[in-house]
């Protein structure tokens, strides 16, 4: 396993700078290479509060998986899952209940090697390479039938990954084509970035990123509530992710860019 990751990371374009790494280095990981850093920097300079946006992000994340623990999940399929850092699903998922299924999806190759690395010998999780834009080839893999019952609730995590789905590609569809496949009483837990605040800096953010493997499309508030089609949404709806069920109310409005991600969770009736 551990010479199949080498392997795999040795064979991508290190010029290429990919949102998996980006993100990596902004949360403060170490799996990333000079184009990525030096991409990141050049987000920093016209998006300064980017690195708050990785972190609550990040922590809307842990957050969806225990609210949706505690609404008897024990499966996730964790699309876009990235490069692995602290507070992973599965991580998150087994101190709470222990057991629970996680299959973990990207298509960067690096952060595909290092999940397998992380994950090896785990009965529980797995990572699955392949692109969000093919929900079929996802739900039908072999590993993903293997830990997830799609006749049983499944939480579905795209915490951070569908604004890098373009118009073209017709988010819509694509998110219709996984709520389909869960049962009745699944969640889906999403958070996507916005112009609707500080609309001047999120285009020179989408500038930057256009740079990379991975260019950006924020949606409006209205765009990314029509992505919960088919599901109902729980309080407090579609907020900024650092006011979507905060461990710290009285701290949640002061975060920087608290407001520059909407983050929402939705059940599937």
């Amino acid at each position: 396993m551990r010479e199949q990751a080498t392997r795999a990371v040795g064979e991508i374009d290190e010029e290429l700078p990919s949102a998996a790494r980006v993100y990596d280095y902004l949360l403060g990981g170490a799996h990333n290479f000079a184009a990525d850093r030096e991409l990141a920097e050049r987000l920093l300079l016209v998006l300064p509060c980017a690195r708050d946006l990785a972190r609550l992000n990040r922590a809307f994340l842990r957050r969806a998986v225990v609210y949706l623990v505690g609404r008897g999940v024990r499966q996730f399929l964790d699309i876009g899952s990235g490069i692995p850092t602290v507070g992973n699903a599965h991580e998150i998922a087994h101190e709470a209940v222990p057991g629970s299924h996680v299959v973990y999806v990207d298509r960067d190759p690096v952060a595909v090697a290092h999940s397998q690395l992380l994950l090896e010998g785990d009965e529980h999780a797995t990572i699955v390479q392949a692109d969000m834009l093919h929900p079929e080839t996802i739900l039908g893999h072999a590993s993903t039938r293997r830990l997830l019952d799609f006749s049983q609730p499944v939480g579905l995590l795209m915490t951070g990954v569908f604004h890098f789905v373009l118009p073209d590609a017709d988010a819509r569809s694509v998110l219709a084509r996984y709520r389909d496949a869960l049962a009745p009483g699944s969640f889906l837990a999403l958070s996507h970035l916005t112009a609707d605040t500080g609309a001047e800096q999120m285009a020179a953010a989408v500038e930057v990123m256009s740079h990379s493997s991975d260019p950006v499309q924020p949606r409006s508030h209205a765009e990314i509530r029509e992505l919960f089609a088919g599901f109902d949404l729980v309080e407090p709806g579609l907020v900024g992710t650092a006011v979507w069920r905060p461990d710290r109310p009285e701290q949640a409005e002061q975060e920087p860019g608290g407001s520059r991600i909407y983050a929402g969770v939705g059940r599937k009736p």
